[in-house]
């Protein structure tokens, strides 16, 4: 298992807004040194304190500069096209890629809610539109003469340059949330980028292996090659105790981004959609590999986190310590010493994950304490990413 970095560039203040790009890239170069194998950055816009990286280009382009072995990843890039055009995408990537040296992941999401009404998209085009891009990208990456007719899309032949570096092409990724996701990146043929926070590992574990069936049956990728792989990003933080990470203010900056996450992705209209698209798979009495995941959990209780997670939907203030125990609970979060941390991370490594992203840059944790953490981490990556 690789483990990588997964920086929002958070900034709950009272920080200046330079310092946190400053202290992103120091934290980029630590990684480098110390053998993360990729470092992922989000795109986000109009998210506050929540996230910075609204333009996550620019700073990968600016850390392909600072750093010489770390893969560069966007994770991901806003596929509706009043995000980001087809042909901007392709071309930016390309462009990191020569600048990197040939380090690019790219990933490619539809987003949510609040994003799609921050630009004006309807919500039932953006999975169509996310579709039609990740048809579209690796075709442009590897022909000479592009053109495209489609339902959102028409391209005269025109020669998109420059070209990756990388050959045929930087490896393709799909954030993904929900089971209809995870079966639609494997389908596609591109690594799956999900999120342990809020899953139990049970649950995890079901949903590598439903994304592995569908990988299994993808015969004509929408790339070069099937990019067989998963990552998963979760809050990690190490001291040299799992008292002095508590100190440091684990619980406090886990609770934080639990709450200020739900409210900046509008969560309980986002969760309620979804609800409504597996009740539609459900009626249909099909829904292929998403409609026997959903069936076999149809009846499944509640956990304490979901529970916890949804008295927050409703508006409650639930403490700092019980969120953070019930996600504890369900080794949802990777906090304590490093040998705390060692069996946390064997524990994900258990389960097939390629790549674990972590999130260490979070909330109201000290700069100094994150580096500590990073550098703490970094001192167990070889006993996971083995040849």
């Amino acid at each position: 298992m690789k483990i990588d970095l997964f920086n929002e560039i958070q900034n709950p203040g009272p920080a200046p807004e330079q310092f946190r790009f400053r202290q992103a890239i120091d934290q980029a170069r630590l990684a480098d040194e110390l053998g993360y194998g990729c470092w992922w950055q989000v795109e986000h816009h109009g998210a506050g304190e929540f996230s910075l990286s609204s333009a996550p280009e620019l700073m990968l382009a600016a850390l392909s500069q600072q750093t010489s072995r770390i893969r560069l990843g966007h994770a991901a890039v806003l596929a509706p096209g009043r995000f980001n055009h087809p042909i901007r995408v392709a071309e930016r990537a390309a462009t990191l890629d020569h600048l990197s040296g040939g380090r690019v992941e790219l990933g490619l999401t539809r987003s949510t809610i609040p994003e799609w009404n921050l630009f004006g998209i309807e919500p039932a085009d953006a999975r169509a539109q996310t579709a039609e891009a990740f048809e579209m990208v690796p075709k442009m990456w590897t022909t000479d003469r592009f053109s495209h007719t489609g339902q959102h899309y028409d391209v005269p032949e025109v020669s998109v340059v420059p070209k990756p570096l990388q050959t045929p092409h930087p490896p393709l990724w799909q954030a993904a949330a929900s089971p209809t996701s995870f079966e639609e990146a494997g389908r596609r043929g591109v690594g799956v980028l999900g999120t342990t926070i809020w899953e139990s590992i049970d649950r995890v574990a079901r949903m590598i292996d439903l994304y592995r069936a569908a990988a299994a049956e993808c015969t004509s990728p929408v790339g070069s090659f099937v990019n067989n792989q998963v990552a998963y990003f979760t809050f990690v933080h190490c001291a040299e105790t799992d008292e002095q990470a508590m100190r440091n203010g684990a619980a406090a900056a886990a609770a934080w981004y639990t709450v200020t996450a739900l409210r900046f992705f509008n969560a309980a209209a986002e969760f309620a959609a979804t609800m409504q698209r597996h009740q539609d798979i459900l009626a249909a009495g099909d829904g292929g590999l998403t409609g026997e995941f959903l069936r076999a959990e149809a009846d499944a209780a509640p956990t304490d986190a979901q529970l916890a997670i949804g008295r927050v939907l409703q508006g409650e203030d639930v403490p700092d310590d019980e969120l953070f125990e019930v996600l504890s609970a369900q080794q949802s979060l990777i906090v304590g010493s490093p040998d705390t941390c060692r069996k946390k991370l064997q524990a994900y490594a258990d389960l097939g994950i390629d790549r674990l992203m972590c999130l260490q840059q979070i909330g109201p944790i000290g700069a100094d304490e994150v580096m500590t953490s990073i550098r703490l981490i970094g001192e167990l990556i070889p006993e996971f990413d083995r040849p």
